[in-house]
């Protein structure tokens, strides 16, 4: 076991960053499963963080309850922007929601308690690896049994054709502030975990760079499934790893092979109809 040990020691950071960007990846995938292109997200994560760590910090409350506010806490603020802001769609809605985060942001870089533009230090760690494995887990087993659900099937009515899924009598504004509330709670508490293992966080780290990576780890892996979003984010955390090597051309290399697979896979790297496709083919070429 000696050489796990090396392997963990070494690569456990990263490990962990893997799950919680899956967290993040499955946040979108929730609201974009309902026809939303909201950004928000990583301001969510960014309120989830905060709070957990100031509980920690300041309350010394325990590392459960401190998860679970950093769940509660950006589910309140998308209850309450999302009245107003869902009425917006499309392009609108994402530059709402980038303007949301912009907010938070710049509010987290000004108070004096979150520790202004240099971050909060310090924070314990508490994070371990099965608490990221059990919320994961937990959370696509959530995800795919709402999938199937008579709330998933309004879902994919309003993504669809919001008009008709209206006349079809579905409560669609309930519906639309459900995904962003639900999708919230997924990335503030992505955002506790995340702030328990890092030791620090800062308002750079929730800014619109990461709610555009947010975004394009889904697309990249693919919305059509659960699998998708995590295989993306899987892919975008390791790959600046695996790059490594290149020093320089890193972002160049990185960039260029995103902009391969947007135009030659533009339905994502998973996409269950063509993966069953394969599979069928293959075992036809068996036969």
């Amino acid at each position: 076991m000696e050489w796990f040990n090396d392997f963990w020691s070494t690569y456990s950071t990263l490990v962990f960053s893997v799950g919680v960007h899956a967290l993040l990846a499955l946040s979108i995938w929730l609201t974009l499963s309902c026809g939303l292109l909201s950004l928000a997200n990583a301001a969510f994560m960014g309120v989830g963080a905060y709070v957990s760590a100031l509980l920690t910090l300041h309350l010394d409350w325990s590392f459960p309850a401190v998860l679970l506010a950093g769940g509660v806490a950006p589910t309140l603020v998308a209850l309450i922007i999302g009245a107003p802001v869902l009425r917006l769609s499309g392009v609108y809605l994402a530059m709402a929601t980038l303007a949301f985060g912009e907010v938070v942001r710049i509010t987290v870089l000004n108070l004096e308690i979150t520790g202004g533009p240099e971050g909060l230090n310090g924070i314990p760690l508490a994070t371990e690896g099965w608490h990221i494995a059990l919320i994961l887990a937990v959370t696509v087993y959530g995800l795919a049994r709402l999938r199937r659900s008579k709330v998933g099937r309004a879902f994919e009515s309003i993504k669809e054709d919001e008009v008709a899924a209206r006349l079809m009598g579905i409560n669609v504004d309930r519906y639309k502030l459900l995904a962003f509330a639900l999708g919230a709670f997924i990335a503030g508490v992505a955002g506790a975990l995340n702030a328990h293992f890092t030791f620090f966080i800062s308002p750079r780290e929730y800014g619109f760079e990461n709610a555009v990576d947010i975004l394009t780890m889904a697309v990249l892996g693919g919305t059509s499934s659960l699998i998708g979003p995590m295989l993306g984010s899987s892919i975008l955390t390791l790959l600046p790893e695996l790059l490594r090597s290149l020093q320089d051309f890193r972002s160049l290399v990185n960039g260029a092979v995103l902009v391969l697979v947007v135009l030659f896979l533009p339905k994502g790297l998973w996409e269950s109809r063509r993966i069953k496709a394969f599979f069928k083919r293959l075992k036809g070429g068996e036969a």
